[in-house]
C-alpha cells in the first residue's frame, strides 16, 4: 500500500515538475518562435502564468 501511494505521489510530482519546466520554456520563447508554433505572446503568457498544479 505504501509503495503504491509513493508511486502515485512521484508520478504526480513528475507531472508538476514537467508542467513548470515547459511553461518556463514557453515564456522564454521570442515572438518569432511563438509564431512558428502558432501561439501569440498573449497565449504564452496565459499558459505560462498558470500554477503548476493546473493542467
Amino acid at each position: 500500500m505504501r509503495l503504491a501511494r509513493l508511486s502515485r505521489f512521484m508520478a504526480r510530482f513528475d507531472t508538476y515538475r514537467h508542467r513548470h519546466s515547459t511553461r518556463r520554456c514557453l515564456m522564454a520563447l521570442d515572438d518569432r518562435l511563438l509564431k512558428d508554433i502558432g501561439l501569440s505572446r498573449a497565449d504564452a503568457l496565459r499558459e505560462g502564468s498558470k500554477p503548476f498544479w493546473k493542467g
